[in-house]
C-alpha cells in the first residue's frame, strides 16, 4: 500500500489505470485504516509495522491539507465556478444558490438553452456584464475589457474561452474551461482525449503573458492526477493555497474527487472553498483573490 501511494506516478496509464487510481488517491487511506485495525486485532508486529509505514506515507502526502490555514479576510475578487449539469432538474435553484455566494464573477459550464435562460434570469440584474460561448458562460459585476476569444482545446467546438475583465484593482484574464472527460469503454478507462485537451489548454496558458490570470472550470482532472501537473507547474491551485480538506467536488451527493478547479497566476488566494450541493452533479468552487 505504501508503494502504491508513494509510487502512484509509476503506475502504467494503459486503459486509464494510472489516472483512475490517482483520481481517488486520498481514498487509499480507507484500506490503510482497515488494515491497521486488522493488524491490531491479530497483534502482528510485522503487519503493524507495514501498515504504519503506509499510514505515515498517506499522512505525509495528504495530512497538511487537512490542517486549517490562516486566511486573510480582505480580497479584491471573488470567483465562483459551477458545472450546471445539462440535465439539471432545477437550474433556477442552482442559479439562486450561486447568486447567494456573493461572487464578483460567476463562471458556468455545461449549459443548455434552458439552463442558460434560467441562469440569466437570476444573474443579469446583479451581473450586468456577461459572455457566452456555446455551453459556457461568464457573468461579471465588472466590465469586460475587450473581446472574448475561444481557446481551441481540440474538441471541435468551443469548450474553453478567455475573457478580459476590468476590475477596480486591474485587468484580469479569465479562462472558463470544460475539458474532455475520462471515458469508460470496452477496454476500461480512456484518458487520451482528456489529456489532449489538457495539453492544449496548458500550451495556451504558457503563451499568455498576462500579469493576472485565472483559470476556472470543470477540468475533469483530479489534483492528484499525473496530468494535472501540466497546469500546476504554471498556476497555483486555489484550494491548495487557501482551502481546507480535500475539496472534493464530484459527485455532488457524495464527493469523492476534485475535478472542478480555480487556478491563478499573479494573484494571491485569500480563501478557497467548495459550496454546498446546488442540484447539479458537481459542487461549485469559490475563491477570494487579491491582485498581486
Amino acid at each position: 500500500m505504501a508503494g502504491t501511494l508513494a509510487g502512484h506516478h509509476l503506475l502504467p496509464d494503459r486503459y486509464g489505470l494510472g489516472s483512475f487510481v490517482e483520481s481517488f488517491l486520498p481514498w487509499l487511506g480507507v484500506p490503510v485504516l482497515l488494515l491497521l485495525l486488522v493488524a491490531l486485532l491479530r497483534r502482528s508486529l510485522v503487519a503493524l509495522a507495514g501498515v504504519l509505514v503506509a499510514a505515515l506515507t498517506w499522512t505525509v502526502m495528504f495530512g497538511a491539507g487537512l490542517l486549517p490555514k490562516k486566511r486573510a479576510s480582505a480580497y479584491d475578487l471573488r470567483v465562483v465556478s459551477q458545472n450546471m449539469l445539462d440535465g439539471n432538474p432545477d437550474p433556477t435553484g442552482t442559479a439562486r444558490a450561486l447568486k447567494r455566494a456573493n461572487a464578483d464573477v460567476i463562471a458556468v459550464q455545461e449549459l443548455t438553452s434552458a439552463t442558460y435562460r434560467a441562469a440569466a434570469r437570476q444573474f443579469d440584474e446583479s451581473y450586468p456584464y456577461h459572455e457566452r460561448w456555446g455551453t459556457l458562460a461568464v457573468w461579471s459585476r465588472y466590465p469586460i475589457a475587450g473581446e472574448a476569444q475561444p481557446v481551441d482545446i481540440g474538441i471541435g467546438w468551443v469548450r474553453a474561452f478567455r475573457v478580459p475583465l476590468s476590475t477596480p484593482e486591474g485587468r484580469v484574464e479569465l479562462y472558463n474551461v470544460h475539458l474532455a472527460s475520462l471515458k469508460v469503454g470496452a477496454e476500461g478507462f480512456e484518458s487520451g482525449q482528456r489529456d489532449r485537451t489538457l495539453r492544449r489548454l496548458a500550451r495556451a496558458i504558457a503563451g499568455d503573458r498576462s500579469r493576472h490570470l485565472v483559470v476556472v472550470g470543470d477540468l475533469n482532472t483530479a489534483a492528484t492526477d499525473r496530468s494535472f501537473r501540466l497546469l500546476a507547474e504554471q498556476l497555483t491551485p486555489a484550494h491548495e493555497a487557501g482551502g481546507h480538506g480535500f475539496g472534493f467536488t464530484w459527485p455532488a451527493a457524495f464527493p469523492m474527487t476534485r475535478i472542478d478547479h480555480i487556478l491563478v497566476r499573479g494573484l494571491t488566494v485569500s480563501r478557497a472553498s467548495v459550496l454546498p450541493s446546488t442540484g447539479s452533479d458537481h459542487r461549485a468552487v469559490a475563491a477570494d483573490l487579491t491582485l498581486g
